[in-house]
């Protein structure tokens, strides 16, 4: 009997790895095509003459509060040019990027057929890094001076825990995200559940729209933290349970468990030392990913799911 149930098991494995990668290939074959806009190259080439044609090609880059001396000087300044060469030197091949790029957005197309893929516009930003990805209908601006590697001179007044995903891989699980948050619905967050299922959803989207990026990228831990975020699901969820923190309104929960942070703050030095920051989320992940396998749900209804219904609905076990 267990070498029929093994057969069995092994069996629905295969099945399922063709299935998806069939719908890999349909997705592949919708072939959006993209083309990454350099205006940090085409600003840095700037002179007087040629100003007034940047401008017209993209208004949308030019504040009317400064005048063309305020630009011009900008494209002469040191440090300016400086941040120019250096992400020249990091960007000099884009064509990864792209790829990446197109196959996120084919799985949108996918998912949502009225969606249009915006122009792709790389900037800099004075390493504005807090604002690295910016997507609107039509546009999706992208500072690469916020891509130049967690270990670049210019990160070394930024927090470790803030710079460790500055580098050109994560672009695309930027850019996913950004996506994520335009597409999901969730108001009213006012417990920590609210909070951690609202970022399950994210990551989640970002399971189906770069399945080609792994998980710890996905919710850009090293592979390090993730392996421990596994390993400890238990843990954390008898934490979470016996503290009664689920359904707790206190305004310091997020800072501890959600938003971005060196470390999670259990409170507990055999826990905190090792744990990675927004452990929340990644619970939060575990739950909506529960919710998914058990109920015959589309992607597009459970991003509009209340928290009381994932939740409810998921029967969340966590790793032991």
């Amino acid at each position: 009997m267990k070498y029929i149930l093994l057969f069995l098991f092994i069996a629905t494995i295969v099945i399922s790895c063709k299935k998806e990668k069939a719908l890999e290939q349909e997705i592949a074959n919708i072939n959006t095509d993209v083309k990454i806009e350099r205006f940090d190259k085409l600003f840095a080439k700037i002179t007087p003459e040629k100003l007034s044609d940047l401008k017209k090609a993209y208004p949308f880059m030019f504040s009317e509060k400064y005048d063309d001396s305020f630009w011009l000087a900008k494209k002469e300044d040191t440090l300016q040019i400086e941040l120019f060469n250096e992400v020249n030197k990091t960007f000099s091949n884009f064509e990864n990027i792209e790829s990446e790029i197109e196959s996120l957005f084919n799985h949108l197309k996918y998912i949502y057929p009225e969606f249009n893929p915006p122009r792709i516009i790389t900037t800099t930003s004075d390493v504005d890094f807090r604002n690295r990805i910016i997507v609107t209908d039509t546009i999706s601006l992208i500072a690469l001076d916020s891509y130049l590697g967690s270990n670049h001179e210019f990160y070394g007044g930024i927090a470790n825990f803030l710079k460790a995903n500055l580098n050109k891989e994560q672009i695309v699980v930027d850019l996913a995200n950004a996506y994520a948050e335009k597409y999901t619905y969730h108001p009213n967050r006012k417990t920590l559940l609210d909070e951690m299922i609202y970022f399950g959803k994210l990551l989640y989207f970002k399971d189906v729209m770069i399945p080609f990026k792994t998980e710890a990228e996905r919710i850009g831990f090293t592979e390090a933290k993730f392996d421990w975020a596994k390993a400890n699901e238990s843990q954390i969820w008898r934490f979470f349970i016996s503290k009664e923190l689920l359904f707790s309104t206190d305004s310091k929960l997020p800072s501890r468990f959600i938003n971005p942070a060196p470390f999670s703050k259990f409170y507990l030095e055999e826990i905190d030392a090792d744990s990675p920051g927004r452990i929340g989320q990644y619970i939060g992940w575990q739950i909506v990913r529960a919710y998914m396998k058990q109920n015959d749900v589309t992607l597009k209804d459970m991003l509009i799911k209340s928290t009381e219904d994932i939740f409810n609905n998921s029967k969340f076990k966590p790793r032991k």
